[in-house]
């Protein structure tokens, strides 16, 4: 009997080793495998065609073999600009026949947050890992069903988290671990910018998920939870729109309060209609801070020390493709897996919650 084994079973076997380690088994070593991982970016929008597609050329562990797209005019584009082949091509109701290429080892759901869950589950049961945008999805129960159909397909899924891969946010995650500055007291952190949305733009259309919170509220949220290393107990909100004749259907501001087990509270605020860009901790021994805190390149910081945490140069995008590429190679966690989104998710519905009920604190 041979004791090689094909790439495609390679990387089922990395898929499962996680699997098995996350519900408590041993990890199972794998050999280190250096080919890349193919990529299939479903969904051709803004951020796939200038951002990811763009970072995909930077990677070192990963690389764009196939696309998905309910647009075939892009398709020719695509095509000639990254040599996809016509094999590798679908649209999104052919999207399950990627079962059956073996040039693609990962789909990245890039699309309206509505069709995240949908298209992470199809991906899934192709037998591909998922790298998913954020937030994961609508709600709770589609985090859960997307995490099922990663488990029972044994594939790895990952939530585009790429500020937990940036390197200023990684030092102030390690300042929080090791208390730098002695015990965190306070976070405040906003994330926004001026938005004037087409009627038909999905991030103006509640049931598509749109809204600031969604939008942009997720970061603020998951930086509260990784800066302090602790999950939070309670929150309160509030919502509301100015522009009722853009966003009348959805959050155009969203403010918010976090309450952590010891005590420590956070001031979110997310927003369509101010820019709005930081990350503030207080200590009781100093502070650091974040500004911006969430912006594709150029993320600055400061500490009461007076250390400077100049930007890093590197496209962020590729660093998080390729740290979560590592994770499915090696059968080692991901960096984000979806418990991660699953968490946030829980905290953006309350948050909707406590709106509704004049600012209520929710239990989480």
């Amino acid at each position: 009997m041979s004791n090689t084994i094909s790439r495609k079973d390679f990387l089922v076997r990395a898929g499962s080793a996680l699997a098995v380690s996350a519900i408590g088994f041993p990890s199972i070593i794998l050999p280190q495998n250096n080919e890349k991982l193919g990529v299939a970016l479903v969904g051709l929008g803004y951020y796939s065609t200038n951002i990811l597609a763009p970072g995909l050329q930077q990677t070192e562990h990963c690389e764009l073999r196939g696309i998905v797209t309910g647009s075939p005019e892009k398709i020719p584009v695509w095509q000639e600009k990254y040599g996809i082949p016509d094999a590798s091509v679908y649209n999104y109701e052919t999207m399950h026949e990627i079962a059956n290429n073996d040039d693609i080892d990962v789909v990245y759901i890039v699309l309206p947050n509505n069709m995240h869950a949908e298209y992470s589950i199809i991906g899934a049961n192709a037998g591909k890992h998922v790298w998913c945008e954020k937030p994961m999805a609508m709600n709770v129960e589609e985090c859960r069903a997307m995490i099922d159909a990663t488990e029972k397909n044994g594939v790895q899924l990952t939530i585009g988290y790429r500020m937990q891969h940036e390197p200023n946010t990684q030092t102030i995650i390690k300042y929080g671990e090791e208390e730098t500055y002695g015990r965190i007291t306070a976070i405040r952190s906003g994330g926004g910018f001026r938005a004037n949305h087409e009627p038909d733009n999905w991030r103006a259309v509640k049931e598509m998920g749109g809204g600031a919170l969604y939008d942009m509220g997720v970061y603020p949220i998951n930086a509260a939870r990784y800066s302090s290393g602790m999950e939070p107990v309670a929150v309160r909100a509030k919502q509301w729109s100015v522009r009722e004749d853009i966003y009348s259907d959805c959050d155009e501001y969203t403010d918010f309060d976090l309450e952590f087990p010891n005590g420590l509270t956070m001031e979110g605020k997310c927003s369509f209609g101010n820019g709005m860009n930081y990350l503030d901790i207080d200590c009781s021994d100093g502070w650091y801070r974040l500004r911006p805190f969430l912006s594709y390149s150029g993320v600055r910081g400061a500490t009461s020390d007076g250390t400077i945490l100049a930007p890093d140069p590197g496209h962020q995008q590729a660093r998080q493709m390729d740290n979560d590429a590592l994770a499915i190679k090696n059968g080692t966690n991901p960096t984000a897996p979806g418990e991660e989104g699953l968490r946030d998710v829980r905290i953006v519905q309350a948050i909707m919650d406590s709106s509704r009920l004049d600012g209520q604190w929710m239990q989480l």
